[in-house]
């Protein structure tokens, strides 16, 4: 039990290392521990490929898991031996069981439906969500907002390290430019108030606070959604204003759908597929909207936001994926602004 304990700490360090985000490190342990229990808690290095092949065929058939959820225990177990126990696992060829892949058709809202779930939000929720919506954006990079991101002189979002990894800028709503003005002039005061008080710093990400230190208690790093509340960082232990739990957002979204009596599963990533859609249907073309999500290539926008919008996309023949984006750069808006 103590090499199993001394092994998932050993784990930690090495994701801290390599940068990755707390949550992928509770993630990747969740995983490496379960799998060392399915195998009665055996160490890994008394274990290789029937072991991995085994346990992940459980996964896919007695457990019946999602691929996105078998493939992230995988990778878990890949990083486990290449990064930990520094095993090449390349000439394994693992041969598993995969999870059966589901095709999920992308439930989407019309603009009036989006309308009445915001007209049941209230506060920061409401800013958060129209905006989540009005620049096409994940949870995730909703909540990772920092005040730099912000450029209201030329309307512009900077969206930083996303899911693909790839860096974007997205144009504002101008109908919130207001709002995101008088939200900025209130965390500054916060800032202030957080410093008066023995507090002021954020996280920073990829180890800027030790390139520069004194970066995590400028105004410009600070969140622009915070929690209310200081809170201590589960790893460095430090108390500091985190973003708002993604947890908490998540709970507003449901409570704002059912109160707009819809008949349609409302979750964050649901604005993201209506923004998407609500400009293919403006006439925006797909090469445009790929960018503006973020995704590595228009196939990728048209698996996961066309299929609602079948007779809108027939309508688009293949010339518009050769289309030079920023001819059409200064005539994107955000729906919002329709």
């Amino acid at each position: 039990m103590q090499i199993k304990k001394k092994l998932l700490d050993i784990v930690r360090e090495k994701i801290r290392f390599k940068h990755y985000s707390i949550s992928t490190e509770k993630t990747y342990v969740h995983w490496i521990k379960h799998y060392i229990f399915f195998h009665n808690k055996k160490h890994p290095v008394e274990m290789a490929k029937n072991e991995i092949e085994e346990y992940l065929t459980f996964l896919a058939t007695k457990k019946q898991v999602s691929p996105s959820t078998q493939n992230q225990a995988f990778n878990a177990i890949l990083f486990l031996y290449k990064e930990v126990l520094g095993v090449d696992t390349t000439e394994w060829n693992i041969q598993a069981l995969r999870a059966q892949e589901r095709k999920h058709i992308p439930v989407v809202l019309t603009t009036q439906e989006v309308q009445k779930v915001l007209q049941n939000l209230t506060g920061i929720y409401k800013l958060m969500v129209t905006l989540m919506y009005g620049c096409g954006l994940r949870m995730n990079e909703v909540l990772n907002i920092r005040i730099k991101d912000l450029d209201l002189g030329f309307n512009k979002l900077y969206i930083w390290n996303s899911k693909s990894l790839k860096d974007r800028t997205v144009p504002l709503p101008l109908k919130l430019k207001d709002e995101l003005q008088v939200q900025v002039k209130r965390i500054e005061e916060i800032h202030k108030k957080d410093i008066s008080d023995g507090f002021g710093t954020v996280y920073m990400p990829f180890a800027y606070d030790k390139k520069y230190p004194k970066a995590k208690l400028e105004t410009k790093w600070q969140y622009l959604f915070p929690m209310n509340n200081i809170s201590k960082d589960p790893r460095s232990k430090e108390k500091r204003r985190h973003h708002i739990h993604p947890q908490t957002l998540g709970r507003n979204i449901k409570v704002a759908a059912q109160k707009a009596n819809l008949n349609k599963r409302v979750a964050s990533h649901i604005f993201r597929h209506s923004y998407a859609t609500h400009l293919l249907q403006v006439g925006i073309d797909l090469r445009s909207i790929q960018e503006l999500l973020g995704h590595k290539s228009v196939e990728t926008t048209m698996i996961h936001h066309t299929y609602a919008l079948a007779t809108v996309v027939s309508a688009f023949s293949a010339r518009y994926t050769h289309v030079v984006s920023e001819m059409n750069k200064t005539k994107l808006i955000s729906p919002l602004d329709f």
